[in-house]
């Protein structure tokens, strides 16, 4: 049975947040009272108290009490749903862009557009190029603010590439499966690459990579492409080839750092890890832009700061967003968490710019991509994706088959 794309949505955790918004749209709000209580935010993972320390100086020079909550990212439509249920959620909620439109759509999101010239720190120039736009704004309406700049490159043991004759990382998708079936040539238990399972953008930076698109003239969603097709390749044939670890909890950091899977592609934040779990591993391993096909196309795959539809701390929660987007808050952010700012002034501050690996995420963010602002990517298009690519590599699925399915499941639904 075909589902378009409103269907799928009404069949997704967040169904009810439209109705739902709607039944609580009479708790508006009203001028900022510090009475109501605290500025409450919800981050994602387990950065709540790094956000806490981020934000002590807001609360010491504005006198308002931050609250953070730090909301699992498996756990957050689940979360939103009760909360717009509820009539009570967050006044500053920190968004996936994956999860952008979904949220807007459903009406959970407060539009900024018209707010943007009482806080100048918040408007869109001040941040980087790829950043703002397409990344903020949904259906024109910006309803979010960039907050951290997560694109994806490859990681790589230098040292253990050397040690298996290979002397430099591979630049086109081509080298890399051919160095990482070398390296998984090592022995039993060894391999050459990580693919995260659960990763749906992966194939669609495959596909750009490519050459392609997943998204055609008409806006409508299309992934029966010959680009796309030669994304499948690749992506079956890392395991075809014996190279990519099966096991669904296989531990990136760790695998990357005991040189069982000695190449990934992962965000920034990695680095930090990897310095702070391993730093006898210095000079050992190092970064560079995705492989190329056509071209070296990643992803940008940052998260955004919102403000809740019918916060009643309207004017702090806009104050927090502001703090948050001063360059100095920026970089701190980049020394607690190992995330990449969004704000030029940050990006382009002497202490990151002397960085070799930051001057590596900069040239990757020229050539990086947002996903689609296809509804409910988490819950519909980006799961559909993966059981068709993982039947086939993992439980040997007829690959013809696996994607004609997929192919039916995803016509009909639209960015438009």
């Amino acid at each position: 049975m075909k589902r378009t794309a409103k269907s799928l949505l009404a069949g997704a955790t967040l169904a009810g947040l439209t109705l739902s918004v709607a039944a609580c749209s009479s708790t508006t709000a009203d001028a900022d009272d510090a009475d109501r209580g605290p500025v409450t935010v919800w981050v994602m993972g387990d950065s709540g108290a790094n956000f806490e320390e981020l934000v002590a100086p807001f609360v010491d020079e504005s006198g308002t009490e931050v609250e953070v909550v730090a909301v699992p990212w498996d756990g957050i439509d689940e979360r939103l749903t009760t909360a717009v249920a509820s009539g009570s959620g967050p006044d500053v909620l920190q968004v996936g862009l994956s999860k952008l439109r979904t949220y807007a759509d459903a009406g959970a999101l407060l539009p900024l557009g018209e707010e943007l010239a009482d806080y100048p720190g918040l408007a869109p120039e001040n941040f980087a190029e790829g950043v703002a736009g397409d990344a903020t704004a949904v259906d024109g309406e910006i309803v979010s603010i960039p907050w951290v700049s997560d694109t994806r490159v490859l990681f790589y043991r230098s040292d253990i590439l050397e040690e298996n004759g290979i002397d430099a990382p591979p630049a086109t998708w081509e080298e890399l499966r051919e160095d990482a079936k070398t390296l998984a040539g090592r022995g039993d238990g060894q391999y050459g690459y990580y693919i995260p399972q659960w990763d749906s953008p992966l194939p669609v930076v495959m596909t750009w990579s490519h050459g392609g698109d997943i998204i055609d003239a008409d806006g409508s969603v299309n992934f029966d492409t010959p680009e796309f097709e030669q994304a499948v390749d690749l992506y079956t044939g890392l395991y075809a080839d014996g190279s990519v670890p099966t096991n669904a909890d296989f531990d990136q950091t760790q695998g990357f750092i005991s040189g069982v899977a000695p190449m990934l592609i992962s965000g920034p934040y990695l680095a930090k890890s990897i310095a702070e779990a391993a730093p006898e591993l210095e000079g050992e391993w190092g970064v560079t832009t995705v492989p190329a096909a056509e071209s070296s196309t990643s992803l940008f795959a940052g998260s955004n700061l919102a403000v809740w539809h019918n916060t009643q701390r309207k004017d702090a929660a806009l104050s927090l967003l502001e703090f948050l987007s001063e360059p100095e808050t920026q970089l701190n952010w980049y020394e607690i968490s190992g995330e990449l700012p969004s704000v030029t002034a940050a990006l382009e501050d002497d202490s990151l710019t002397s960085d070799p690996l930051v001057a590596v995420y900069s040239e990757q963010l020229a050539s990086s991509k947002v996903l689609p602002m296809v509804p409910n990517w988490d819950g519909a298009v980006g799961p559909e994706l993966l059981n068709a690519l993982n039947s086939i590599v993992l439980t040997g699925a007829d690959r013809d088959t696996a994607l004609a399915e997929f192919y039916a499941k995803t016509e009909g639904m639209s960015i438009n």
